[in-house]
């Protein structure tokens, strides 16, 4: 039975993953308080770990929570490939400030922490949307959920993953499938491991890619991926796939850190992007109705940017409406919101591309098969000049918030 229409919110996101629970923390950061639906029963933390480079700490910085992370994950400085098939194994160095690769559940739990309780509202899947136009250029979206509730917002923000319905709406196009599927998990050791700390990664000549990656001293995360594979989708059957078929050849080092997987964690994924092209033409926004994160920009995951670029999102989204309200004296003015979306696009498209097309490129190279040029790319241009120019694109700085007094006015 369809439920009567809630109150009026100055926000809704859609989605509570990392770019989804990041908006909500800088909009409050700004001032305005921010309603978050998710699908699910509570925070998912689906891929089990993840990666972060200078510019996501620097984003974590303006959001305020980095001090969370930084104090329980020290920082990788190098790593070491090695081709399986030749024995040759390249150093990696990272940048003076190095990477760190957190918990993923972590992270989720660390932007969660700073809102208010009743932001987050879970088993609340998106139906559909509306639009009805209020004059003076505003207008409000009202969102239907599955369960007959329907929501209006002044603002409507689809941070709900790479099928999202709110990009859909937009008109964007699908993400496709890039041809490579991953498999994540992590690791444990109980009582301690006594591995290297830093990243060490096996290429063969059949395109696959492993690694695996310290997050403690008990703890690994370990990846897989392969061109266009599809496998078991039991966790017990994916860790066994791996051992018996798709890792059987790597190092007997690799497959240790595999049997210690914790299967509550292990996962397989097709990996989806969006074409570059669809993001630089394609409409990112609608009137008061804008995208972020996986749902504006998937991309394979070759360069580490898929949580980075989303927290780079939220902060330049949350200074775009944080200075449309000091400019209007601090109020929620909704027909100055399809501005500040709109300037936020325009910040956000071309790196968005950018990051999508190096990272693509990237697991190109890295997943070359057997002819000889192939190889040549990867073993002898990739990981000494090439890794190093796609590695720049992680040095880069969103900006901060504004800070936003109770008179409207910036601190």
């Amino acid at each position: 039975m369809k439920r009567e229409m809630e109150k009026m919110e100055d926000v809704v996101i859609v989605g509570a993953g990392i770019a989804g629970l990041a908006t909500a923390v800088a909009l409050k950061r700004v001032g305005v308080r921010a309603l978050v639906l998710e699908r699910s029963q509570g925070i998912r933390a689906t891929g089990a770990a993840l990666s972060l480079f200078p510019n996501a700490w620097l984003a974590l910085d303006a959001l305020g929570v980095s001090h969370k992370l930084t104090r329980s994950y020290d920082p990788l400085f190098k790593g070491s490939v090695t081709n399986i098939n030749t024995g040759d194994v390249q150093q990696v160095l990272f940048s003076e400030q190095g990477i760190r690769t957190v918990h993923r559940k972590t992270l989720l739990e660390a932007l969660a922490e700073e809102l208010p309780t009743d932001t987050i509202r879970f088993s609340s899947k998106l139906a559909a949307i509306e639009i009805h136009e209020q004059g003076g250029g505003a207008s409000i979206a009202v969102v239907h959920l599955e369960d007959g509730t329907a929501i209006k917002s002044k603002v409507l923000i689809g941070c709900d993953g790479v099928h999202s319905v709110v990009a859909r709406w937009l008109g964007l196009a699908e993400p496709v499938h890039s041809g490579r599927s991953a498999v994540r998990s992590l690791a444990v050791f109980p009582q301690g491991h006594r591995f290297k700390h830093e990243v060490q990664m096996f290429v063969d000549q059949q395109g696959k890619r492993a690694a695996f990656i310290p997050l403690n001293d008990r703890e690994f995360y370990w990846f897989l991926t392969c061109k266009g594979e599809n496998m078991a989708r039991e966790p017990e059957q994916i860790q066994r796939e791996v051992l018996e078929k798709y890792a059987e050849n790597f190092p007997s080092i690799y497959l240790d850190v595999v049997r210690h997987a914790d299967l509550s964690t292990i996962s397989w994924a097709p990996l989806m992007y969006r074409h570059p092209w669809r993001i630089i033409f394609g409409n990112l926004n609608k009137g008061n109705i804008t995208v972020a994160g996986d749902a504006m920009h998937p991309m394979t995951p070759e360069l580490g940017q898929g949580g980075g670029s989303s927290l780079e999102d939220a902060v330049v989204l949350g200074r775009h409406i944080g200075n449309s309200i000091i400019k209007n004296g601090g109020q929620f003015v909704e027909g100055d919101m399809a501005k500040a979306i709109d300037d936020y696009v325009k910040e956000r498209r071309w790196r968005a591309a950018l990051l999508v097309t190096g990272s693509y490129l990237s697991g190109w190279m890295q997943h070359g098969g057997a002819k000889w040029w192939e190889r040549f790319i990867r073993d002898r241009l990739f990981f000494k000049y090439i890794f190093g120019f796609l590695a720049g694109l992680a040095h880069y700085n969103c900006g901060n918030l504004p800070a936003v007094s109770s008179s409207g006015k910036e601190d």
